[in-house]
């Protein structure tokens, strides 16, 4: 919407300037996108009447005009072919700039001398959609009788400021001069002069009627009939305003229902009256197979949800949207019909859309439009066209079956100034409802006051909404900063906050990309995954077949980012994610949404200066879940066999935390890989937050400050023959219990199977590393821990030393 200064004041006398008053509107909620001058370059371009136009004698496409400005008469060379003798056009002077800050200079065009320019509509500054079609390529024609010799800045109103409102959708009753008018004077306490409609009184009856057979699609319809009107241009002045405020100009009586429009905000449309069958105007939906061709020449197919404005013949408009050709008004028009109504914002929404059609009416309607104003809004227009374009005043026809009534909203002066943390005096209060257009009724002896609500703000519907008005109004940078109050006033992270943030720092600081997948995906990409398929949770109106069900792993969306990257030639890659699964609950109403950390990662690291990479293997998820426990200050998880089916059976393991599935770690199964085109040896991980979290983690993680060591440690290495299926963890755990206090670390560096031990055993090596915080430690005092370990081994693993 853009708003004229120049007009705005005709309504409010505000002196603040546009900048002033553009940052007051938008701190009030009324933003200001941004303000335009479209004068502000032009300098030195005059009105002037070509005296005589002749063919230049050396071009057949210029032509020679002698232009008298008042004082002067000069002589200019043109190419516009739409100039003749007699008419007021503008033109630039020696020395002049245009509005894109071209400066004109005179100089000779085949050999004849152009002292200056006649200027089209761009070259001042107009845009090409607001001129007529015989304006957009030639000199832009003002009225034969503008005076000459004058600033054209000063003719065309190009001295003025436009203000270019960027409303919210709730803000319907600015989109008019006067609704933001309304606002200023609210914001700086002025009068409001509304627009004249001073009327003389009807001389005959029309004979016209008007019919609502659905009053819950229309709310109101008049219907203002003229006889006798002449149509002509509009003046310059109107002609100009519309321009500026982005309509273009085509004759009195469009431009006045236009200018009205963006006056008041209420959508007019002019009939011709004698094309109008049967002296009688329907509101009512289209009948099924209707047809109507609208002004832009198309004929459009109607059905029954769409309203329309009928005569006895059909349907002459699509209600809210747009005329039709067959009722409108031109240049044989006499006797027309204006139409002031309140169509259903809805209704008038999905009929644009299923039409394609949207007009400055039809956003008006869609955003509401104020039911009481539809007469006065008539009147205007009636008023504007006797002086613009003669004619008869007729009786008006106002069918208006449930008339608007003011919404009353108790309000708590107590609690206003509680919300918005401070106290304004109740005359303060009241004189900015009251300047809004609300009624207040405050009785003294009632906490309570009884706003009624103007009609024209139907988005004013409850006490926090007049909280609302009153702190933009007495402004937002007049409130006080307060700290909130309550049980949630500290604010901070949660626990689960900080354990996500956490990890994915870390895992960042490993070297680690973090991705973000969509939780909707391919049910036939899912299912490659395992998982029970009665938990997946299929959607009912997918965005489309790819993203059909909601993932109960976050596995196939980081394969998927492998799969884009891997096409794209980029062979090494290790992602993370810290997203959410969903799981349906049989007899739940809603399902169950897990916290999950998945890794996935293919071919090898950067490589380190002396050229070796590490492997995205097993051993290095193995490390990477190793870490993410200690990250979280937990033991040590343990490792087994039972990882699901996705993954390769003898290169993965279950992980558990204590005692319980925390989650799964390996390579995926070399047909999976294959089946979505990755190399064979794609390692991937998923780990249960809610399990891990659930355990007695460390929001500071679990790196703690160890002193450096006084004394020298002692290291022993101890190898162990165990059954082959036996796993190395089971071992270490066994060493650790058993070693006592005495024990740093104990490490596996060794695995030895081969013709040494018997088929179905293999050799264990482990390095153990002994000190004491306070002494040296003695050859007995270690010597009776490895005998402790050994003992443990036996006795738990039948495990022996190997000699």
């Amino acid at each position: 919407m853009r708003i004229s200064l120049k007009w705005l004041k005709e309504f409010v006398p505000v002196e603040a300037t546009a900048g002033e008053l553009a940052d007051r509107l938008t701190m009030a909620g009324v933003a200001v996108d941004t303000v335009l001058y479209p004068g502000a370059l032009i300098r030195r371009v005059v009105s002037g009447r070509l005296l005589a136009v002749d063919r230049h004698p050396d071009a057949d496409r210029l032509f020679v005009c002698r232009v008298g400005t008042g004082g002067e008469e000069l002589t200019i060379v043109t190419g516009a072919a739409n100039v003749a003798a007699g008419q007021v056009v503008p033109v630039a002077l020696h020395g002049s700039v245009l509005a894109d800050g071209k400066t004109i200079k005179q100089s000779r065009l085949r050999g004849m001398l152009s002292q200056g320019m006649l200027c089209s509509g761009r070259e001042l500054g107009l845009e090409t959609r607001l001129l007529a079609p015989e304006e957009q390529h030639g000199i832009f024609i003002l009225p034969p009788e503008t005076p000459v010799g004058v600033s054209i800045v000063e003719l065309m109103g190009l001295d003025d400021a436009i203000l270019v409102l960027d409303l919210t959708p709730n803000r319907g009753d600015c989109l008019s001069v006067f609704g933001v008018a309304r606002e200023v004077a609210a914001l700086y306490g002025l009068p409001l002069t509304p627009p004249s409609v001073d009327l003389p009184a009807a001389e005959e009856e029309s004979g016209l009627t008007v019919t609502i057979e659905d009053p819950a699609l229309c709310r109101r319809y008049v219907a203002r009939p003229l006889a006798g009107i002449r149509i002509a241009p509009s003046p310059l002045a109107m002609a100009q305003r519309l321009r500026l405020s982005g309509v273009r100009a085509i004759n009195n009586v469009v431009d006045v229902t236009n200018y009205v429009m963006l006056e008041l905000g209420q959508p007019l449309h002019a009939f011709d009256a004698n094309r109008l069958t049967g002296g009688a105007i329907g509101v009512r939906r289209a009948r099924e197979g209707e047809e109507i061709t609208s002004l832009d020449g198309v004929r459009r197919s109607l059905t029954p949800a769409m309203l329309v404005i009928a005569d006895a013949a059909g349907a002459v408009a699509v209600a809210g949207v747009m005329g039709g050709l067959d009722s409108e008004i031109d240049a044989s028009t006499r006797d027309l019909v204006l139409e002031s109504a309140v169509f259903d914002a809805v209704s008038v929404r999905r009929t644009s859309r299923a039409l394609g059609l949207r007009s400055e009416a039809s956003q008006r309607f869609e955003k509401g439009v104020d039911p009481a104003g539809c007469l006065f809004a008539a009147d205007r227009a009636a008023r504007l066209l006797l002086s613009l374009a003669g004619g008869t005043l007729l009786p008006a026809r106002d069918n208006y079956p449930a008339p608007a009534k003011s919404r009353t909203i108790p309000m708590r002066p107590d609690r206003v100034a509680e919300l918005l943390g401070v106290t304004m005096p109740d005359g303060k209060l009241q004189g900015i409802l009251t300047g809004l257009g609300a009624t207040v009724h405050a009785d003294p002896a009632s906490p309570h006051w009884l706003v009624g609500a103007p009609t024209y703000r139907p988005d004013l519907a409850a006490e926090c909404d007049l909280a609302e008005e009153a702190g933009r109004v007495y402004g937002y940078m007049n409130l006080p900063e307060t700290m909130p109050e309550g049980p949630t006033a500290q604010g901070g992270l949660s626990r689960e906050e900080k354990a996500r943030r956490l990890l994915a720092r870390s895992l960042a600081g490993w070297g680690l990309r973090e991705a973000v997948t969509m939780s909707m995906v391919d049910g036939e990409f899912l299912s490659a995954f395992g998982g029970a398929p009665d938990a997946v949770l299929t959607l009912l109106n997918p965005l489309s077949g790819e993203q059909s069900v909601l993932r109960t792993t976050l596995l196939p969306g980081l394969v998927g980012v492998l799969v884009k990257n891997f096409n794209r030639q980029a062979r090494d890659m290790a992602v993370f994610e810290l997203g959410g699964i969903f799981l349906s609950r049989p007899g739940e109403k809603l399902p169950y949404e897990g916290g999950r950390l998945a890794v996935a990662a293919m071919g090898s690291s950067a490589p380190h200066w002396q050229g070796r990479r590490i492997p995205y293997d097993f051993y290095y998820l193995k490390g990477l879940a190793l870490a993410v426990f200690r990250t979280l200050g937990l033991p040590e998880p343990e490792m087994s066999p039972g990882a699901p089916a996705a993954f390769h059976p003898g290169r993965s393991a279950a992980v558990l935390a204590g005692s319980r599935p925390a989650g799964a770690l390996g390579e995926l199964h070399p047909a999976l890989s294959a089946r979505f085109g990755l190399p064979p040896a794609v390692a991937a991980m998923e780990l249960d937050l809610d399990i891990l979290l659930g355990e007695a983690w460390s929001p500071q993680g679990g790196v703690r400050y160890r002193p450096q060591p006084r004394v020298p440690a002692v290291e022993r290495d101890l190898a162990v023959v165990v059954n082959r299926a036996r796993p190395a963890g089971a071992v270490l755990d066994v060493i650790r219990r058993r070693a006592g206090d005495l024990l740093e670390s104990a490490s596996l560096f060794d695995v030895y199977e081969g013709d040494r031990v018997a088929a179905d055993e293999r050799s264990l090596a482990f390095k153990l590393v002994f000190r004491a915080p306070d002494r040296t430690l003695t050859d007995p005092d270690v010597n009776a821990a490895v005998e402790a370990v050994l003992d443990g081994l036996t006795a738990e693993l039948d495990a022996r030393l190997r000699r």
